[in-house]
């Protein structure tokens, strides 16, 4: 199917391949090129590199504010796992999921945590992320239970155990409120602050549909209603007194 929809690039492969070999056979024998061990990928010759907007602008966002931050020890609730593999090499780092991850590396633990029920005592972690997950709670994607309110009640949890002055960073995806289900809500960003009474929005970003000029840093509200799926970047702290 691949090749049906793409002919002139497997015609384009075919005549490398032959060109390859000839040269490899010549110039490179301690290496073995059969066509049995052929793998096409017929996609990545493109102009420039390709890459989900969303994905690498939240993640760098967060990773910078642990590097401005260098907490002791940082708690993330189920957010994207290159994140966590990453940014524990400069930060003890905790992730948990619904869905617990093997991963096996130094100055990272991996475990099991349902967000709508979250297992730390009141207002102790002082370092916390949860990053384009609340958007998800409750929709059954998952395999967790239906429930509307579900990222109210997460919200409530992330809330309850942020510490005094610590740092809650928090990604979903902002534009006209609705919800596509089952894979997310879009939020206005009021509608996340409102959730957060107890806390204060220190600074946020936007990514905007059009990416290209990569994160906006602290736009009005208004811009992100605009978007049709934006990505919004949330860092809340909780005061001290």
């Amino acid at each position: 199917m691949k090749i049906l929809r793409n002919p002139l690039r497997y015609m384009r492969f075919l005549r490398q391949y032959r060109e390859f070999s000839a040269q490899n056979a010549a110039k490179r024998p301690e290496f073995t090129v059969n066509w049995s061990d052929r793998w096409l990928q017929l996609k990545d010759d493109t102009g420039d590199q390709p890459f989900d907007g969303h994905y690498i602008y939240h993640t760098a966002w967060a990773a910078r504010v642990l590097a401005q931050t260098r907490p002791t020890k940082h708690v993330d609730i189920s957010s994207y796992l290159y994140f966590a593999t990453i940014a524990s090499a400069f930060v003890p780092f905790e992730f948990y999921d619904f869905r617990p991850a093997a991963v096996q590396l130094a100055n990272l633990h991996c475990g099991k945590a349902d967000l709508s029920n979250l297992h730390f005592s009141d207002q102790s972690v002082a370092s916390l992320s949860c990053l384009h997950t609340i958007e998800h709670i409750g929709l059954g994607r998952y395999g967790d239970p239906i429930n509307a309110t579900g990222d109210t009640r997460a919200l409530e949890e992330l809330q309850r155990v942020l510490a005094p002055a610590g740092n809650l960073l928090i990604v979903v995806p902002v534009g006209r409120p609705r919800i596509q289900y089952n894979a997310h809500r879009i939020y206005h960003p009021q509608m996340v602050v409102d959730k957060l009474p107890e806390l204060s929005l220190k600074a946020w970003s936007l990514l905007p549909d059009d990416a290209s000029q990569g994160l906006l840093e602290n736009p009005n509200f208004e811009l992100a209603e605009q978007q049709r799926y934006g990505c919004g970047c949330f860092w809340f702290e909780r005061p001290t007194a």
